[in-house]
């Protein structure tokens, strides 16, 4: 049997391990130090019983425990915590935990536990994982043939009538995110709330579409929408993603040669939809931008390069810039630049050239021109109305 333990400290985690090691000799002990650890060794191994932490750096045990439960209902959860408040043993229990265990839990207490979940499983083992076995190749086989008919490829001879059957209408429903970065646990995520969301509302399945996109089929009962499982499926994401995302769905679909085309069309869409995200880690690339921006005012401003900075994709900042700012890029830094112009205008001694290079502008004509229509004056106008000195009018006439 195998047990993988959950916890981000390392004196706990490796105190259980030699508990169970001493008195269950027999078992394999997987150890992983957060939920993101946790997700790759479930789908790496056959695990029987998970005790997991409730507090984590990321996701925390329960949020782990909730989106586990679709893909590997049959595991064992065992909550494991310092705290004592009900409300984490009562979320824990709803979520369909064995027991809820209190830090530092007794040798005995844990060892007795073990026991008991053990003769579960060993009662239940021989059943669940025939059973398993058939579900998930049937599961592999339908996702595998679904994914060639999106991508308009042969699905061979394999009989498409009983799926046909099956799904005699249905929506689609895609998942599409924009980092540069891998997302093995934003995928698992997605695919685990969209899949429970599936099951709830009615029936269908969850497959991978592409390295950035999943792909959903959801058949509802007859007479109702998929409106609410779309806002469910939002209200989760913005939640649990720590990336930018999108979401797309299609009309009810009733025939299913054009499943291809109605793919095609919601990537096309993709490319106009304004992406969704997580506010907190949104609000804080904004703010590390503004600050970059606010000191390096004089250099290279461009759009790509300051998103380039906060590690985003330029167009999906663009509109988390305009919508956290209430201005366009392009003109807040204009707006800073000449704002930080007017500053340096009030000092006679420097040449408008010089004014116009300190805050970026190479060509003078063009500062000067740009200067003028955010103020209504020149730069020598404005210098000579807050300092009194025409030397520079002399110079260069703007």
């Amino acid at each position: 049997m195998d047990i993988l333990i959950v916890d981000d400290e390392t004196i706990i985690l490796q105190g259980i391990q030699r508990t169970l090691q001493n008195r269950f000799p027999e078992h394999t002990i997987h150890l992983a130090s957060n939920a993101e650890q946790a997700i790759s060794i479930l789908r790496s191994q056959t695990i029987h019983i998970v005790l997991t932490d409730i507090l984590m750096p990321g996701m925390t045990g329960l949020e782990l425990m909730n989106m586990s439960r679709s893909r590997h209902p049959h595991v064992k959860w065992v909550v494991i915590s310092a705290y004592s408040e009900f409300s984490y043993a009562q979320e824990a229990v709803r979520l369909g935990a064995k027991d809820y265990l209190l830090k530092p839990i007794g040798k005995e207490v844990l060892s007795e536990m073990i026991r008991k979940l053990s003769e579960e499983i060993a009662h239940d083992t021989e059943l669940i994982e025939e059973a398993e076995l058939l579900k998930t190749n049937r599961k592999y086989l339908q996702e595998a043939v679904f994914q060639r008919w999106v991508q308009g490829l042969d699905t061979g001879r394999i009989d498409m009538g009983p799926f046909v059957e099956q799904h005699p209408y249905f929506y689609l429903i895609m998942v599409k995110m924009e980092t540069d970065k891998a997302v093995f646990l934003e995928n698992f995520i997605i695919e685990n709330v969209l899949l429970e969301l599936i099951e709830r509302y009615g029936k269908g399945f969850v497959t991978v579409h592409d390295s950035k996109s999943l792909l959903g089929l959801v058949t509802p009962p007859e007479g109702t929408s998929i409106a609410q499982l779309i806002e469910e499926l939002r209200s989760h994401l913005i939640k649990y993603l720590k990336v930018p995302f999108q979401i797309m769905s299609t009309e009810r679909i009733e025939q299913f040669q054009s499943v291809p085309a109605e793919v095609q069309r919601m990537r096309q869409a993709s490319t106009t939809q304004v992406y969704e995200h997580h506010a907190s880690g949104s609000d804080r690339s904004v703010e590390v931008a503004l600050q970059y921006m606010r000191t390096h005012y004089q250099d290279d401003l461009s759009l790509e390069k300051v998103a380039s900075i906060v590690y985003l994709n330029p167009v999906y900042f663009s509109q988390l810039f305009k919508q956290k700012t209430g201005q366009g890029f392009k003109d807040f830094v204009i707006n800073l630049r000449l704002e930080q112009a007017k500053q340096l205008l009030q000092n006679p001694k420097m040449k408008l050239a010089d004014v116009a290079e300190r805050i970026g502008y190479q060509d003078m004509r063009h500062f000067s021109q740009v200067f003028k229509k955010k103020y209504g004056v020149t730069p020598s106008e404005f210098r000579q109305e807050h300092t009194g000195d025409k030397a520079d009018s002399l110079v260069s006439r703007d």
